[in-house]
């Protein structure tokens, strides 16, 4: 392989993957409580007529990942990122209208298979400690029953009790529940879903927070998992959250953006939340990002 052509791959590698999954402000994680101003800077706040109605996850400096089942009107939309309480002053916040939907083509509504849209926002947003983008889990990316994982959203805290002033960002830790489990609830799930819950209930994603991030950590970074897509109801037990499963949808995110390409990475995460075998992440990300440049 040419030394030069390596280098340019790793150049570019670098810079796709310098700011995703980064949250310095994300010092301790406890579920189903406040978060930290700035400890999920990703988060999205979608508002339509002036109120929240999904949640989203910033990809790079001007797209938004969220969910298709957001957009039976697409009035008035905007977008906040760096918001900490929906009520308040909020310092660390911009906001952007929105110049495109992209919700995915084979959507169903019936069956909530291709639960995914992208939102371009009519300008990029600069980052900051408190506006950063997600990293996105690749192609062939795997996360076992009992992994660990966390989504945020500014929901109902349970079905019909909305969240109380200021409205500060929920969290919540859940555990991945495998797909063969999780469809013995629901009968529809299908390989473009996961799903993550306890089975005594009590802990996880409500009504307002559709189009938010589930996300699990692998070393200091943070990777997207899925978007919070459909449950039957909010945690009640031996109900699972339905998300849509991010990585299936790499190559389809990649034909609409296709210049500062959002940070893909392959990972293997067990039910320990621990990453299977010894291959950095440099090294996962030159296989599943970059096959184009070069033959390995």
């Amino acid at each position: 392989m040419d030394s030069r052509v390596l280098t340019c791959a790793v150049t570019l590698l670098t810079l796709m993957v310098k700011e995703c999954g980064t949250a310095p402000l994300n010092t301790k994680i406890v579920g189903g409580q406040d978060a930290a101003a700035g400890a999920w800077p990703w988060q999205a706040s979608l508002h339509r007529l002036g109120r929240h109605f999904c949640g989203g996850s910033l990809i790079n400096d001007q797209w938004v990942l969220t969910a298709a089942h957001c957009f039976e009107s697409t009035s008035e939309l905007i977008v906040y990122l760096g918001l900490d309480t929906q009520e308040g002053t909020n310092v660390n916040a911009v906001f952007r209208e929105v110049y495109q939907i992209i919700r995915h083509p084979d959507y169903d509504n019936i069956t909530s298979n291709n639960d995914m849209a992208l939102l371009q926002l009519s300008s990029p947003v600069d980052f900051t400690d408190y506006i950063r983008p997600a990293c996105l889990a690749a192609n062939g990316s795997s996360f076992d029953a009992g992994t660990t994982s966390w989504v945020t959203g500014w929901g109902e805290i349970n079905c019909r009790v909305p969240l109380p002033s200021p409205q500060r960002l929920q969290q919540v830790d859940v555990p991945i529940v495998s797909n063969s489990q999780c469809n013995s609830s629901y009968g529809v799930i299908t390989d473009n879903m996961i799903c993550a819950g306890r089975p005594q209930g009590g802990k996880g994603s409500c009504y307002g927070d559709s189009g938010g991030p589930m996300v699990s950590k692998q070393d200091s970074r943070w990777i997207q998992s899925g978007v919070v897509s459909s449950s039957t109801d909010c945690a009640l037990p031996d109900t699972p959250g339905v998300y849509t499963r991010v990585s299936q949808y790499q190559t389809w995110i990649e034909s609409h953006i296709t210049t500062n390409e959002p940070g893909f990475v392959f990972v293997t995460l067990s039910g320990s939340g621990s990453i299977s075998g010894t291959a950095s992440l440099s090294i996962l990300l030159l296989v599943s990002v970059l096959p184009v440049l070069f033959s390995l």
